[in-house]
C-alpha cells in the first residue's frame, strides 16, 4: 500500500547527505532497520521508486530519513535535494531484511550506515546500546554521517575508518581480513553488515572464515 506524505524539514548534515523530515502516516509502523519504496508525488517522478531506509525512532510522531545526494542531475536524489516543505513523496508500507538480533559486531560503508541508525538510536533510548560495535568506513572524514551522534551513543564502541585522506586523524586501514582479526573480540556474537554490494559480499565472505555462523550475519539480500 502506497502513502503519500509530505515533507516537514529537511537540511544538510554532511556535504552530500540530507536529512528529510515526513509526516507519518495514522498507524504506519516499521522495525529500525526496514526501509520502504519511495518515489517523488509529482508527474513524471511517482513511478520512480528507490529504497531509502528510516533513520527516525519508531515511536516519533514523524518518519525520517538520511539520504546520501548524488550529483546526477535527472537521479531521484538530486530531485530530492531540490524538494522542501510541503513537497509531497511516495512511500510503500515498510520491508527490510536488516533488524536487531542481539549484540554485536555493526559494519558500515558510507550511506550503508542507514539502517544502523535507527537501530542504534532505539538501543540507546532503551539503555541496551553498550553491548555493541560499530566499525564505519568512509573514504574522507567530512563524509562521516552523524559522527557526534554516533560517539555520543557508542563512545569509545564508535570506530571510524577513513581510506581515501592521508591526514585523516581517523584509523586509515581498510575494513578486512586483518582488520577484523585484529578488532573483533568474538566471532560468536551477530554481526550487521551494509554498504556497497561487493564490500557486503566480501566481508560476509570473510566473517564466515573467520569463524562467525552463517546465520548470524544479518545483511539486505
Amino acid at each position: 500500500m502506497d502513502h503519500v506524505v509530505k515533507i516537514i524539514s529537511t537540511e544538510y548534515i554532511t556535504h552530500d547527505v540530507k536529512h528529510f523530515v515526513v509526516e507519518r502516516p495514522a498507524g504506519f509502523e516499521f522495525v529500525p532497520g526496514h526501509a520502504t519504496d519511495l518515489s517523488i508525488n509529482e508527474e513524471g517522478w511517482e513511478d520512480n521508486k528507490h529504497p531509502f531506509t528510516f533513520t527516525g525512532l519508531v515511536g516519533a510522531p514523524h518518519l525520517e530519513f538520511t539520504i546520501k545526494i548524488y550529483p546526477n542531475p535527472q537521479g531521484v536524489t538530486h530531485h530530492l535535494s531540490e524538494l522542501g516543505l510541503g513537497n509531497e513523496l511516495i512511500i510503500s508500507d515498510p520491508w527490510g531484511a536488516i533488524e536487531y538480533k542481539g549484540p554485536g559486531y555493526f559494519i558500515a560503508g558510507g550511506a550503508g550506515i542507514t539502517p544502523f541508525i535507527a537501530i542504534l538510536r532505539d538501543l540507546y533510548k532503551d539503555g541496551k546500546v553498550a553491548d555493541n560495535v560499530l566499525f564505519f568506513s568512509n573514504k574522507t572524514d567530512k563524509d562521516i554521517i552523524l559522527k557526534e551522534e554516533l560517539e555520543l551513543m557508542l563512545g569509545k564502541n564508535a570506530h571510524f575508518t577513513i581510506t581515501r585522506q592521508k591526514d585523516s586523524q581517523y584509523d586509515q586501514r581498510k575494513i578486512n581480513s586483518d582488520f577484523l582479526k585484529a578488532e573483533v573480540k568474538d566471532f560468536s556474537k551477530k554481526f550487521y553488515v551494509c554498504g556497497p554490494d561487493e564490500m557486503v559480499q566480501e566481508i560476509n565472505g570473510i566473517l564466515v572464515k573467520l569463524g562467525a555462523q552463517a546465520d548470524a550475519v544479518v545483511f539486505e539480500k
